[in-house]
Protein backbone atom coordinates (compact mmCIF):
# COMPACT_ATOMS: atom_id res chain seq x y z
CA UNK A 1 0.00 0.00 0.00
CA UNK A 2 1.17 3.47 -0.93
CA UNK A 3 0.12 6.44 1.00
CA UNK A 4 0.77 10.18 -0.68
CA UNK A 5 0.10 13.15 1.52
CA UNK A 6 -0.10 16.33 -0.25
CA UNK A 7 -1.73 19.82 1.05
CA UNK A 8 -4.62 21.18 -1.65
CA UNK A 9 -6.43 24.12 -2.15
CA UNK A 10 -6.46 27.37 -0.05
CA UNK A 11 -7.32 26.14 3.05
CA UNK A 12 -4.09 23.77 2.87
CA UNK A 13 -6.49 20.83 4.02
CA UNK A 14 -4.12 17.36 3.81
CA UNK A 15 -5.24 14.89 0.89
CA UNK A 16 -4.65 11.74 0.42
CA UNK A 17 -4.08 9.74 -2.31
CA UNK A 18 -3.70 6.00 -0.94
CA UNK A 19 -3.67 2.95 -3.83
CA UNK A 20 -2.77 -0.53 -3.98
CA UNK A 21 0.73 -0.53 -5.60
CA UNK A 22 -0.16 -4.37 -7.20
CA UNK A 23 -3.83 -3.58 -8.57
CA UNK A 24 -2.98 0.40 -9.02
CA UNK A 25 -6.77 1.34 -8.03
CA UNK A 26 -6.73 3.68 -5.04
CA UNK A 27 -8.62 6.38 -3.38
CA UNK A 28 -8.23 10.24 -2.33
CA UNK A 29 -9.31 11.44 0.80
CA UNK A 30 -10.38 14.72 1.24
CA UNK A 31 -9.65 16.01 -2.38
CA UNK A 32 -10.64 20.14 -1.19
CA UNK A 33 -9.27 21.60 -4.32
CA UNK A 34 -6.56 21.81 -6.68
CA UNK A 35 -8.24 19.11 -8.72
CA UNK A 36 -5.90 19.99 -11.92
CA UNK A 37 -2.67 18.40 -9.67
CA UNK A 38 -4.48 15.18 -8.39
CA UNK A 39 -5.62 14.86 -11.57
CA UNK A 40 -2.44 14.80 -12.92
CA UNK A 41 -0.71 12.60 -9.51
CA UNK A 42 -3.10 10.16 -10.32
CA UNK A 43 -2.12 9.63 -14.04
CA UNK A 44 1.64 10.24 -12.84
CA UNK A 45 1.08 7.03 -10.63
CA UNK A 46 -1.05 4.81 -13.02
CA UNK A 47 -4.02 5.06 -10.63
CA UNK A 48 -7.05 4.46 -11.21
CA UNK A 49 -9.70 6.28 -8.52
CA UNK A 50 -12.38 3.52 -7.72
CA UNK A 51 -13.72 6.40 -4.23
CA UNK A 52 -13.77 9.71 -2.95
CA UNK A 53 -13.68 9.55 0.50
CA UNK A 54 -14.48 12.01 3.23
CA UNK A 55 -13.78 12.26 6.90
CA UNK A 56 -16.58 15.29 6.94
CA UNK A 57 -18.51 17.49 5.15
CA UNK A 58 -17.70 20.69 5.60
CA UNK A 59 -16.67 22.51 2.27
CA UNK A 60 -12.87 22.75 3.11
CA UNK A 61 -12.37 19.55 2.85
CA UNK A 62 -14.99 18.34 0.04
CA UNK A 63 -15.19 21.19 -2.10
CA UNK A 64 -13.06 19.04 -5.01
CA UNK A 65 -15.87 16.76 -5.43
CA UNK A 66 -17.54 17.40 -7.89
CA UNK A 67 -15.62 18.14 -10.49
CA UNK A 68 -13.42 15.20 -9.62
CA UNK A 69 -16.78 12.65 -10.08
CA UNK A 70 -17.33 13.96 -13.04
CA UNK A 71 -13.42 14.22 -14.39
CA UNK A 72 -13.13 10.34 -13.15
CA UNK A 73 -16.35 8.57 -12.63
CA UNK A 74 -15.68 7.81 -9.37
CA UNK A 75 -18.42 8.01 -6.64
CA UNK A 76 -18.17 10.16 -2.96
CA UNK A 77 -18.20 8.09 -0.31
CA UNK A 78 -19.60 10.34 3.13
CA UNK A 79 -21.43 9.64 6.66
CA UNK A 80 -24.77 9.20 6.40
CA UNK A 81 -25.62 11.96 8.83
CA UNK A 82 -23.14 14.10 7.53
CA UNK A 83 -24.56 14.39 4.03
CA UNK A 84 -28.07 14.86 5.49
CA UNK A 85 -26.68 17.52 7.82
CA UNK A 86 -24.98 19.48 4.94
CA UNK A 87 -27.30 18.95 2.32
CA UNK A 88 -29.69 21.51 4.49
CA UNK A 89 -30.05 24.61 2.53
CA UNK A 90 -28.98 26.84 5.32
CA UNK A 91 -25.55 25.13 6.00
CA UNK A 92 -24.94 25.36 2.29
CA UNK A 93 -25.31 28.75 2.44
CA UNK A 94 -22.74 29.19 5.56
CA UNK A 95 -20.38 27.33 3.00
CA UNK A 96 -20.94 29.96 0.74
CA UNK A 97 -20.82 32.83 2.66
CA UNK A 98 -17.17 31.41 3.57
CA UNK A 99 -16.40 31.44 -0.24
CA UNK A 100 -16.38 27.70 -0.75
CA UNK A 101 -18.61 25.57 -2.93
CA UNK A 102 -20.89 22.72 -0.90
CA UNK A 103 -20.83 19.49 -2.16
CA UNK A 104 -23.52 17.42 -4.34
CA UNK A 105 -25.48 14.75 -2.94
CA UNK A 106 -22.90 11.75 -1.89
CA UNK A 107 -23.44 8.64 -4.50
CA UNK A 108 -22.14 6.40 -1.14
CA UNK A 109 -23.37 6.82 2.98
CA UNK A 110 -21.37 5.05 5.47
CA UNK A 111 -22.38 3.97 9.01
CA UNK A 112 -20.01 3.04 11.93
CA UNK A 113 -17.69 0.20 11.02
CA UNK A 114 -18.98 0.03 7.42
CA UNK A 115 -16.32 -1.25 5.15
CA UNK A 116 -15.19 -0.46 1.29
CA UNK A 117 -12.62 -1.99 -0.42
CA UNK A 118 -10.20 -0.49 -3.27
CA UNK A 119 -7.79 -3.15 -4.50
CA UNK A 120 -6.75 -5.56 -2.04
CA UNK A 121 -7.12 -3.26 0.46
CA UNK A 122 -10.05 -2.81 3.10
CA UNK A 123 -10.85 0.81 4.81
CA UNK A 124 -12.73 0.73 7.82
CA UNK A 125 -15.17 3.68 8.78
CA UNK A 126 -15.22 4.67 12.43
CA UNK A 127 -17.84 7.02 13.36
CA UNK A 128 -16.30 10.06 15.64
CA UNK A 129 -18.69 12.73 15.83
CA UNK A 130 -17.83 15.91 17.94
CA UNK A 131 -16.52 18.00 14.62
CA UNK A 132 -19.38 17.40 12.45
CA UNK A 133 -22.20 15.06 12.87
CA UNK A 134 -21.41 12.49 10.58
CA UNK A 135 -17.14 12.96 11.24
CA UNK A 136 -15.61 9.44 10.39
CA UNK A 137 -11.60 8.59 11.08
CA UNK A 138 -11.17 6.43 8.16
CA UNK A 139 -8.76 3.08 9.62
CA UNK A 140 -6.47 0.78 6.56
CA UNK A 141 -3.97 -1.24 7.54
CA UNK A 142 -2.70 0.54 10.52
CA UNK A 143 -3.13 4.06 9.23
CA UNK A 144 -5.82 6.28 10.85
CA UNK A 145 -6.85 9.22 8.77
CA UNK A 146 -8.26 11.97 11.18
CA UNK A 147 -9.75 14.60 8.97
CA UNK A 148 -10.28 17.52 11.64
CA UNK A 149 -11.53 14.87 14.58
CA UNK A 150 -7.73 14.78 15.52
CA UNK A 151 -4.66 16.57 14.81
CA UNK A 152 -1.17 16.41 15.81
CA UNK A 153 -1.31 18.00 19.28
CA UNK A 154 -4.64 19.26 19.12
CA UNK A 155 -8.45 18.81 17.82
CA UNK A 156 -10.75 20.11 15.38
CA UNK A 157 -13.05 22.98 16.23
CA UNK A 158 -16.42 22.27 17.53
CA UNK A 159 -17.80 25.68 17.95
CA UNK A 160 -19.07 25.53 14.31
CA UNK A 161 -22.69 24.70 13.74
CA UNK A 162 -23.05 20.62 14.27
CA UNK A 163 -20.40 20.43 16.49
CA UNK A 164 -20.10 19.11 20.59
CA UNK A 165 -16.60 19.47 22.03
CA UNK A 166 -18.32 16.44 24.48
CA UNK A 167 -19.19 14.34 22.10
CA UNK A 168 -15.47 15.08 20.07
CA UNK A 169 -13.98 14.00 23.56
CA UNK A 170 -16.10 11.16 23.81
CA UNK A 171 -15.05 9.59 20.32
CA UNK A 172 -11.17 9.88 21.28
CA UNK A 173 -11.57 7.82 24.09
CA UNK A 174 -14.18 5.35 22.35
CA UNK A 175 -13.02 4.89 18.95
CA UNK A 176 -9.55 6.30 18.37
CA UNK A 177 -7.12 5.81 21.91
CA UNK A 178 -8.89 2.28 21.98
CA UNK A 179 -6.66 1.76 18.76
CA UNK A 180 -3.19 -0.21 18.99
CA UNK A 181 -0.45 2.76 19.97
CA UNK A 182 1.27 2.19 17.18
CA UNK A 183 -1.69 3.35 14.37
CA UNK A 184 -0.10 6.10 12.07
CA UNK A 185 -2.80 9.16 12.73
CA UNK A 186 -2.77 11.21 9.24
CA UNK A 187 -4.64 14.37 10.39
CA UNK A 188 -6.70 16.70 7.91
CA UNK A 189 -4.21 19.61 8.80
CA UNK A 190 -0.74 20.57 9.08
CA UNK A 191 -1.30 22.44 12.39
CA UNK A 192 1.40 20.58 14.46
CA UNK A 193 5.10 20.47 14.63
CA UNK A 194 4.98 17.01 12.37
CA UNK A 195 2.81 16.08 9.59
CA UNK A 196 1.71 13.14 11.27
CA UNK A 197 1.73 11.00 14.16
CA UNK A 198 0.94 8.10 16.28
CA UNK A 199 -1.61 7.27 18.84
CA UNK A 200 0.85 6.42 21.54
CA UNK A 201 2.60 10.31 20.93
CA UNK A 202 -1.19 11.76 20.99
CA UNK A 203 -2.07 10.25 24.55
CA UNK A 204 1.26 11.35 25.46
CA UNK A 205 1.63 15.03 24.45
CA UNK A 206 -1.69 16.17 23.03
CA UNK A 207 -3.21 18.25 25.74
CA UNK A 208 -6.59 17.43 24.53
CA UNK A 209 -6.35 14.03 25.63
CA UNK A 210 -4.47 14.29 28.15
CA UNK A 211 -6.42 16.77 30.05
CA UNK A 212 -10.17 15.92 28.90
CA UNK A 213 -10.09 12.22 28.53
CA UNK A 214 -10.52 10.22 31.66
Amino acid sequence: MKIIQTPVGHMEVFCYLVYDEETKEGILIDPAGDEDRLIRLLREKDVRLKYIVNTHGHADHTCGNERLARALGAPVVMHALDETYFQQVEIKNWARMMGLCPHPPADITVQDGDELTFGGITMKFLHTPGHTPGACCILIDGNLFTGDTLFVGAVGRTDLPGGSFSQLIESLKKKVLTLPPDTIVWPGHDYGDRPSSTIRREMETNPYITDFVD
